[in-house]
């Protein structure tokens, strides 16, 4: 059986964790404004449309829930140039590669 390597490609990695609570709790925040316009056409929309008015009102905090707690499940983004190299590893953390760094215009 292979051993997974120690390392992570930076391509790989995922959002960071401030990041994704930032983009929940937006999802959350939006969905509740939504519900709170359902409440207040309620009030304004006549006949059925009241019904569908607070039906909305009623389910919208489920979803609420569901769309804050999802996780992004996209793979990461590779680069053109990382396509050609998938069967390179990436080096160990300990690994120092010496050189120069050279500039070009």
């Amino acid at each position: 059986m292979a051993k997974a390597p120690d390392s992570t490609l930076i391509t790989s990695a995922g959002r960071s964790r401030s990041l994704d609570l930032e983009e929940r709790q937006r999802r959350y925040l939006i969905t509740m404004g939504v519900r709170t316009a359902c409440f207040l056409l309620f009030l304004v929309v006549p006949g059925w449309w009241k019904l569908a008015a607070l039906a909305g009102a009623a389910l919208l905090p489920a979803f609420a829930v569901l769309f804050a707690n999802s996780t992004d499940h996209r793979p990461p983004a590779v680069a053109p140039e990382m396509k050609e190299q998938e069967g390179l590893r990436a080096l160990p953390a300990s690994h120092v590669v010496t050189g120069t760094v050279e500039e070009t215009e």
